[in-house]
């Protein structure tokens, strides 16, 4: 995920390498679960990849296992929590949020159910497996239903919050997770919420607006930047696209001479465009740049390599950050 001056950058920002948000969200759950026997996981075949074997062998009444039928796993959880339970689906993004969409869409969002869809191994995270593993679409399917809140956090910090504040929602919630190992991003005075758009680093030239496990990357690049060039970047970390806090976007757009948005997922629908749309509307003016995926199939490879290909790395965003500033 890192080359080495990567590495090496965070090394000298002290950053901590933490282990991958799906083993926090894992840890964390555990811990929740066994205080409340209110809450339960249903996973579909996917016990494993989502690191709850522990949970399992731990709380063996309070998970249940439906096999590969993602639209029966949505299914039972929403009758799990129309009876009272706290329920956390757990299966890969790319199939939670295609097969079983009607089901979120009807069962949990519509009937509002406060059912907890976790989505693992998201983005590119599968990796070589390809296009057909690779969920570069939720956060538009998930964006275009109602009543669903959604968080794709950038470090273990922040996943923890998410994994309380899920537990503790009364409306549906869809949290999103990588399987990659994570660097920290947040000091002890942030992080420990969800809800609001956090800035991680001040600047004042370009803005990094990211969300997810993407944050670390534009983090990196814009401490490359002012090191290599004393290019003032601002990094904003935006948790949650549901809820959508508005105010660092629009405080960034007034204080900034450009912003850049930066998510593993299509550039169709996601943390780009409702950005873009939040700009248009407010009026703001500023240079705008989205780095995602494009429009299309991705290359094969590693998640590392396919991160290279669309510049979401450190050397891509810092690439796109001087050109951005150069056209003004």
């Amino acid at each position: 995920m890192y080359s080495d001056d990567a590495r090496q950058r965070a090394a000298r920002l002290g950053l901590r390498l933490g282990r991958p948000n799906l083993e926090e969200f894992a840890a964390t759950l555990t811990e929740i679960a066994a205080r409340d026997r209110n809450v339960m996981v249903v996973t579909s075949d996917s016990r494993g990849s989502g690191k709850l074997v522990g949970f399992g062998q731990r709380l063996p009444k309070q998970i249940v296992e439906v096999g590969i039928a993602e639209q029966n796993l949505v299914g039972i959880a929403a009758g799990l929590a129309a009876t009272g339970k706290k329920v956390f689906a757990v299966s890969p993004a790319c199939f939670l949020t295609a097969r079983a969409l009607e089901q979120i869409k009807a069962d949990v969002a519509y009937s509002d159910h406060p059912v907890v869809l976790v989505g693992i191994s998201a983005g590119v995270s599968y990796g070589a497996l390809g296009s057909t593993h690779h969920s570069l679409h939720d956060f538009a399917a998930l964006r275009a239903i109602n009543n669903v809140s959604i968080v794709a956090p950038a470090d273990n910090k922040e996943t923890h919050a998410a994994v309380l504040y899920a537990s503790q929602a009364v409306h549906p919630v869809y949290l999103r997770f990588g399987k990659a190992p994570m660097y920290d991003v947040h000091g002890p005075e942030t992080g420990n919420h969800v809800r609001s758009a956090m800035v991680v680093r001040e600047g004042t030239d370009v803005a990094f607006i990211a969300i997810g496990e993407a944050v670390i990357h534009a983090l990196l690049a814009a401490e490359d930047l002012y090191d290599r060039e004393r290019i003032s970047c601002r990094v904003v970390s935006v948790p949650a696209l549901r809820p959508f806090d508005q105010g660092p976007v629009l405080a960034a757009a007034r204080e900034c001479k450009a912003l850049i948005t930066v998510e593993e997922h299509s550039v169709c629908g996601g943390l780009g465009e409702a950005c873009a749309s939040l700009l248009l509307e407010s009026g703001a003016r500023t240079q705008f740049k989205m780095v995602a995926i494009p429009d299309e199939y991705t290359v094969t490879g590693s998640q590392a390599d396919i991160f290279r290909h669309y510049g979401i790395t450190m050397e891509g965003l810092a690439r796109t950050a001087h050109r951005l500033l150069e056209s003004i």
